[in-house]
């Protein structure tokens, strides 16, 4: 029995061996399979068709007359007639019969085909989008939530509102994903749809040319600005030749060399956002002004007040300088004049023509209502601003990436003479380039660079950070981060996340607040953030998606977009409130601005230094009602709009300059 193999034993058990068996027919072929199916059925069909008759009271007594009841039985399930009389008869009823059954077989099977197919399209999101005056997105990224959830607000006042996605993902999954992540969508109806936003064929599914406008989304990868571009001459050529007026076009480039390459593909109605320079410009404001971000974030959503555009014939003829204190409930912030463009904060003389539009702030486009009459000013609580030049400061720049330089160049124009700023950054390449950023410039401010980890808590330490005035805390962007670390360090938004930690513990150990800016790129890391309620983070995904809606749902909002994030021009500042009205004394809304208008300021705010940790609105208060009463304190701000004075020399600043016939009127 050694070494010999037994066959004896039990056998294997049935039911495998029947799969394999029904498996070998099926793969045999259609006439195989049909030749076992006829077997089967009239090994079933002929016994208990003789049952039945067998089992009938009126069953015939001959055994001819039995077999004609079976075949007629037989027949009449199996479809074929089971007609009687001459076997010629027989055979022509039971052919005919057979040719009939074929032709609704396969007449059923292509229509069930048919359905099948077309049901798997629409779950594929295959077909075509049949909609006018809805609003497009091409690409598929984490800005699809706020923008989807930003569309929702803008259309909930709005009948047959409809936005259509298309993405390269599957299409329950991405109304999945969306549903999860904004939740209800009110009266907004979604519709998604999946395939290539590259292929013209494909973005032409979504009906671009009916678009009311269309949102090109970006990707963090080293291609997304390529696929931007792609997608955006793919959308040219799908909407050309329609005979239809392009809808109007918003899209963004991370990196700013690409801008100009997006531009031209997008077209003369397409605009195209640089989410370097934006994101650059709003951290080195909110550096020098904390809470600045909060106030942008109040007026790029939908919820509450944001910028709108109206007519208004009744002011037409005055003085930009009376129009301050025309509203009670919306806070006049420029001019937008019919040859486009627009004037943000223009002179005080700037007369409104007839086809000018007012930009203002206010709760919707039909809360602009003329005030009944003069507002109230308080002249006695009316102040003039300070005269002392600023102190120089110390910033510390924790990271590198390719907004630094950036950065530091809106930085550097607006700081006091003297002001020091020192970089810590990790890696050659990081190193090289902070290096040649502080040798090329000369200027007011003092640069310094230090090689080190920032998630190191002694490497943090080692710059005694509690000395410094503000921080900006930079991740290294994903694409470049992950070669310049170590093996196995932290990147992205994890390494800013371990910084902040460290922050916190140094700010606790010396019971010094230092106040901090966060860069991030992803806004749910926001949420995890181990900083103090009402802290300044710039997420420059969610910043440019809330920038593309407005722009979607307004384009007049674009020119005001690019003249508020431009290097030059007028832009939101946090002021000092003692600088406008006396504090501690109880003044109208309205007084605020009167003086802010006195010094060349559109005042369209204000901020609560006692509130600042208290969500949602941490202090911040856009378009106040004029006619409210508010009691400022030493440390609360005023929000305005104004061009940043450059520092000179003794402390001196040049400003734009209040005409002095217009220095003391106080009534619209």
């Amino acid at each position: 029995m050694t070494g010999r193999r037994t066959t004896d034993g039990p056998p294997g058990p049935a039911l495998p061996r029947t799969r394999y068996w029904f498996d070998s027919v099926i793969a045999r072929g259609t006439p195989v399979l049909i030749g076992w199916l006829t077997l089967v059925c009239l090994a079933v069909v002929v016994p208990v068709s003789m049952a039945l008759v067998w089992a009938d009271r009126r069953v015939p007594r001959t055994w001819s007359g039995q077999l004609v009841a079976v075949w007629v039985s037989v027949g009449q399930t199996l479809k074929i007639g089971g007609a009687v009389g001459s076997p010629l008869y027989v055979l022509l009823s039971v052919l005919l019969a057979l040719v009939a059954l074929l032709f609704v077989s396969t007449l059923v099977g292509l229509i069930t085909n048919g359905l099948n197919d077309r049901v798997l399209d629409l779950r594929r999101g295959r077909s075509t989008v049949l909609e006018e005056r809805h609003t497009v997105l091409l690409g598929w990224s984490e800005q699809v939530f706020p923008i989807v959830s930003e569309l929702v607000v803008a259309n909930s006042n709005r009948r047959r509102a409809v936005v259509a996605v298309l993405g390269p993902k599957d299409k329950a999954e991405m109304e999945d994903e969306i549903a999860l992540a904004v939740g209800r969508l009110g009266r907004t109806r979604l519709i998604c749809r999946s395939g290539v936003t590259t292929d013209p064929a494909v973005v032409a599914l979504a009906r671009p040319e009916r678009a009311r406008a269309v949102l090109v989304l970006t990707h963090g990868g080293r291609d997304g600005d390529a696929h931007v571009v792609k997608t955006l001459l793919a959308l040219e050529a799908a909407v050309r030749g329609r005979g239809r007026q392009h809808p109007e076009i918003v899209a963004a480039v991370r990196d700013g060399r690409h801008h100009r390459a997006a531009q031209l593909a997008a077209g003369p109605r397409g605009r195209v956002l640089n989410i370097e320079d934006v994101t650059a410009r709003l951290v080195a404001q909110t550096s020098r002004e904390p809470g600045l971000s909060l106030v942008h974030q109040e007026l790029l959503d939908f919820e509450g007040d944001e910028f709108y555009t109206v007519r208004e014939p009744a002011l037409t003829g005055r003085p930009f300088g009376r129009l301050l204190l025309a509203y009670a409930t919306s806070s006049v912030v420029g001019i937008v004049p019919a040859g486009g463009g627009v004037e943000l904060n223009p002179a005080q003389d700037r007369v409104l023509r007839a086809d000018d539009r007012i930009l203002l702030v206010t709760e919707d486009d039909d809360t602009a209502v003329l005030a009944d009459g003069p507002l109230p000013v308080d002249e006695e609580a009316i102040t003039e601003p300070g005269t002392s030049a600023p102190a120089a400061e110390r910033y510390l720049v924790l990271g590198w990436n390719r907004r630094a330089p950036l950065i530091i160049d809106q930085l550097e124009p607006c700081v006091p003479e003297g002001t020091e700023l020192v970089v810590m950054a990790a890696g050659e390449e990081a190193l090289r380039d902070a290096g040649r950023c502080a040798r090329s410039r000369a200027g007011r401010m003092r640069i310094t660079v230090h090689d080190g980890d920032i998630t190191d808590p002694r490497d943090l330490d080692a710059l005694d950070v509690p000395s410094f005035d503000r921080a900006v805390v930079l991740g290294y962007d994903d694409a470049d981060g992950a070669d310049r670390a170590a093996p196995g360090a932290l990147t992205g938004d994890d390494r800013t996340l371990v910084t902040l930690l460290h922050l916190r513990a140094l700010e606790e150990a010396s019971g010094r607040e230092l106040a901090v800016v966060t860069e991030m790129a992803d806004d749910r890391n926001r949420l995890l953030a181990p900083a103090r309620e009402g802290g300044d983070f710039v997420v420059g995904g969610r910043l440019i998606s809330l920038l593309m809606t407005q722009i979607a749902e307004n384009r007049h909002l674009a020119d005001v977009f690019d003249a508020l994030f431009s290097a030059e021009g007028d832009s939101l500042h946090l002021k000092p409130a003692p600088h406008y009205v006396l504090p501690g004394r109880e003044v109208t809304f309205a007084t605020v601005v009167e003086s802010g208008r006195r010094q060349g300021h559109c005042v369209l705010g204000y901020r609560l230094h006692g509130e600042a940790r208290e969500g949602p609105a941490y202090g911040v208060r856009i378009n106040p009602d004029k006619r409210v009463r508010v009691r400022f304190g030493p440390q609360d701000s005023v929000i305005v709009l104004t061009r940043e004075p450059v520092p000179l020399p003794g402390g001196r600043k040049a400003g734009r300059q209040v005409p002095r016939e217009y220095e003391h009127f106080t009534r619209p």
